[in-house]
């Protein structure tokens, strides 16, 4: 009976299907206007105030049992977030996220079990070169999701793109992606090699991963 009501309650999302159907031919999905603009000045709103606190850090390379910071590797400044203390801004962005999880979880059977996002500032002149999001002694991340907060008139020339190496052999199957506000970047973690070219004006996300296990 259980499972005869799951059924009824069911409501395909057209967005998702794209999502699911993008991921499993290509392995990435690019999103644009995930987040609509009076969503994206809300989660702005709450970044910039969190990093005029000072409560932003210098990320590291690694997890907790190998954290190095490396001004070589990458140059943003984080904040984890907290969904258990979320503030209204945030609220929304998780309930998002949660309705997603939960469409995949049902549909595909991710088994995604856990997820952890962060507010990520790029200042002027800094990048993250090439790197997989996986770790050698973690593997639990399955997907990674980046969504940008910058303002609606962010150009080319800013820089601050995401690159997405596809083809070992063929450079030119490789994805670039630009920043643009609402966009939002899924693509499997233990798969996708990916960079941040240097940024020419301040570059705003939030960045995160779903887990299994």
């Amino acid at each position: 009976m259980s499972q005869l009501f799951e059924a009824i309650d069911f409501v395909e999302v057209p967005l998702y299907e794209r999502i699911i159907d993008d991921i499993a031919h290509q392995k990435y999905c690019i999103i644009d206007h995930f987040f609509d603009d009076t969503e994206v000045d809300i989660l702005r709103t709450s970044l910039l105030e969190k990093y005029e606190e000072d409560a932003f850090k210098k990320a590291a390379i690694g997890n907790k049992f190998d954290e190095v910071i490396a001004k070589s590797i990458r140059g943003d400044v984080i904040l984890w977030m907290d969904e258990a203390r979320a503030n209204p801004s945030e609220s929304l962005f998780f309930n998002k996220i949660n309705h997603l999880v939960n469409y995949l979880n049902k549909t595909c059977f991710m088994g995604i079990l856990h997820k952890e996002f962060h507010y990520a500032i790029y200042p002027k002149g800094t990048f993250y070169k090439r790197h997989l999001d996986t770790f050698k002694n973690d593997d639990r991340r399955k997907l990674s999701f980046v969504c940008y907060l910058n303002h609606e008139d962010w150009q080319p020339e800013n820089g601050g793109e995401l690159v997405l190496y596809l083809d070992e052999n063929n450079p030119e199957n490789d994805k670039i992606i630009y920043p643009l506000p609402g966009r939002v970047v899924i693509f499997e973690s233990q798969i996708i090699e990916h960079e941040v070219k240097p940024v020419n004006t301040k570059r705003l996300s939030i960045t995160g991963w779903l887990k299994t296990r």
